[in-house]
């Protein structure tokens, strides 16, 4: 029994060497030794003398360094819009904009978080400026207040990629009780970062980038990877977007990559380039939405693979959307249900001009001709409660309730398959008084062609974010996701797979494959109230199971897969760098390309759920989730 104890530890052992690599350790010194000296010349506080004392010696740093959190106020959810009703239909005066620095927190106002550390990150970082704040308001001076339109701008705020969190507020005018002054209250994230992945003398990845340059809302990132098994040995890649150009709400990104992924084996061999702009639906009471993305990838052989292991292809991106939202301005005051209908229509073309010879003419979505006109007429009705602790650390987050139901139909050619093509997709939220968060979901949809109903599906769940619990001074939620997926006379759209979220997370076989699935996830994660150099910290533990149909058989024959595991993500939220997860997941079924055990470390991670009113049309996706509409 001892001895495979040990045999376990060491395989164990051998197993967290593999997956943690030099990249890991490398960031995480990089990150103790900038912080540990941000936080070295702490400003604690001496009773007697009244003066900062130095933390000479290195344990007193690394006591200092894990502190106790300030008592986080914990949001128990409330309406967007309430703290807005009370001035409802008054006017608006004056709208001041206000920026807190790095030593604020919304929690309470009252209080600062002043040492060496903010002073650093304050003096470094150029925050938002004026008119770039008044650039992303749809809220004017000398207009009706509308408590609906200014929830959603609050809302809007919060989701710019430069942003840690926003406040609007309202003041009463003294003698002048029809009007109001609006502050718009903003902090930053410290939007410098960097990346450094297996640093080695035979290969390294850098990446460096700045997400509000000259605090214009402006991105530029610059990549480079050195590889000493490629040809040439060094890729880079260069990216640039704007946020709100001259205040339309129009976003523009341009990026240009020699690393970027294989469509078939992932290695960063291809070379790409794209121009894209795009202007979301950022308020129900907005009319116009739309984008347009133009690009060229191309596939190179830079690690002289075999032919019949390399997939040769190029291809060129055109789409195209454009929609249009009926009633909108302050509709809410002539229609308090505030039911919204958008119409929208979308071109795309993926036209391959040179396809690898592994696929040749048969059916595969990745590597085919593929060309599409849809319309879609949405109905919705979409508000947001603001709460915390669900995603983020503390930060104000906003989970929708509501409604949203999307119809497609239209024309849809795959290789030299013309057909026509309908669709649905349903999403309704609720939000409990006891701050309990559920979505149910519904996607189906068809191909038509010569009287037949081809690659028929339907796709089904709910999900939920449970109250927040208390276990002393740990924050704890539950996190449950249930889907059914049926495939009908499957012919050209992929099978469905379970390396996706409606399948198995972290489950990377593409080869199992089925007509039917069924998926259960489960996961309970903690916040701990103690920071390491300002980063908190969550662990979870989660338990996955997915039951997949092979095509042409019964329910009966379906096989089983089963994934279990734990572990923590860490973040500091005053950093534009997103979350750090380290999750050890077991599967105790092996497949090929899948091992049973993974140690995996991820970096920058984005966790978001859906705040969108509406997307661009297109078919019911079953493998894939791209506009995150299931949180």
């Amino acid at each position: 029994m001892i001895l495979l104890v040990f045999e376990a530890i060491a395989y164990f052992y051998c197993q967290l060497k593999q997956a943690i690599q030099i990249r890991a350790i490398t960031a995480a010194v990089g990150f103790f030794f900038f912080f540990a000296g941000v936080n070295s010349f702490g400003q604690a506080k001496d009773s007697s003398r009244n003066r900062p004392v130095k933390n000479n010696n290195i344990f007193r740093l690394l006591v200092n360094a894990v502190s106790r959190g300030q008592a986080d106020t914990v949001v128990k959810a409330i309406k967007s819009e309430q703290e807005f009703l009370p001035y409802q239909g008054k006017g608006i005066r004056y709208i001041f904009v206000r920026r807190f620095g790095f030593e604020k927190i919304f929690s309470d106002t009252s209080k600062k978080i002043e040492y060496f550390g903010t002073y650093l990150l304050n003096h470094l970082h150029r925050d938002s400026r004026d008119w770039v704040i008044r650039d992303h308001l749809f809220i004017k001076e000398h207009t009706t207040l509308d408590a609906y339109k200014l929830a959603d701008n609050e809302r809007f705020l919060r989701s710019l990629n430069f942003m840690q969190d926003a406040r609007i507020e309202i003041y009463e005018i003294p003698g002048m009780p029809d009007s109001v002054d609006v502050v718009v209250i903003t902090k930053d994230l410290f939007s410098i970062s960097g990346q450094l992945d297996g640093a080695s003398n035979k290969n390294f990845k850098a990446q460096a980038s700045e997400s509000n340059f000259l605090g214009m809302a402006q991105k530029i990132e610059g990549t480079t990877l050195f590889e000493t098994t490629r040809s040439p040995r060094v890729g880079y890649e260069f990216s640039y977007s704007k946020s709100s150009i001259g205040g339309s709400f129009i976003n523009a990104s341009t990026i240009y990559t020699t690393i970027n992924n294989n469509l078939a084996s992932g290695l960063p061999d291809e070379r790409a380039w794209f121009l894209r702009m795009d202007r979301p639906l950022v308020s129900e009471f907005m009319h116009v939405a739309g984008g347009l993305t133009i690009g060229t990838n191309a596939s190179y052989n830079v690690y002289s693979l075999p032919d019949s292991l390399f997939y040769k292809y190029r291809y060129n991106t055109f789409d195209m959307w454009a929609g249009y939202a009926l009633g909108g301005g302050s509709y809410s005051f002539k229609n308090p249900l505030r039911h919204r209908k958008f119409l929208s229509i979308r071109y795309f073309q993926n036209n391959f001009s040179e396809i690898p010879y592994q696929i040749g003419n048969k059916f595969n979505f990745k590597f085919n001709y593929r060309e599409a006109l849809l319309g879609q007429v949405t109905l919705f009705k979409q508000d947001f409660y603001k709460t915390n602790y669900i995603y983020g650390f503390g930060t104000t987050e906003d989970v929708p309730h509501g409604y949203n139901i999307a119809f497609t139909a239209g024309w849809y050619r795959q290789m030299s398959l013309s057909r026509a093509y309908a669709g649905i997709e349903i999403n309704k939220y609720i939000a409990t008084p006891q701050s309990d968060f559920f979505q149910y979901f519904i996607r189906a949809g068809g191909f038509f062609y010569r009287k037949q109903i081809q690659d028929a599906s339907v796709l089904a769940g709910a999900s939920i974010f449970s109250r927040l619990f208390f276990i002393g001074n740990v924050k704890m939620r539950q996190y449950g996701n249930f889907s059914y997926t049926r495939l009908f006379n499957n012919m050209a759209i992929d099978a469905l797979r379970i390396d996706n979220p409606f399948g198995l997370r972290y489950f990377s076989s593409d080869s199992t494959i089925g007509a039917q699935r069924i998926s259960v996830h489960e996961e309970t994660f903690m916040f701990l109230k103690y920071k390491l150099l300002g980063f908190k910290f969550a662990p979870f533990a989660f338990a996955d199971a997915a039951f997949l149909t092979p095509l042409q058989n019964d329910f009966s024959k379906s096989d089983a897969y089963y994934g279990i595991g734990c572990g923590i993500r860490t973040r500091n939220e005053n950093l534009v760098f997103g979350t750090i997860e380290v999750r050890l997941a077991y599967f105790p079924r092996n497949v090929p390309q899948n091992n049973s055990f993974k140690l995996l470390t991820t970096v920058n991670l984005q966790f978001k759920y859906n705040n969108s009113y509406v997307k661009p049309p297109d078919i019911v996706q079953l493998n894939t989730d791209p506009s995150n509409s299931v949180y």
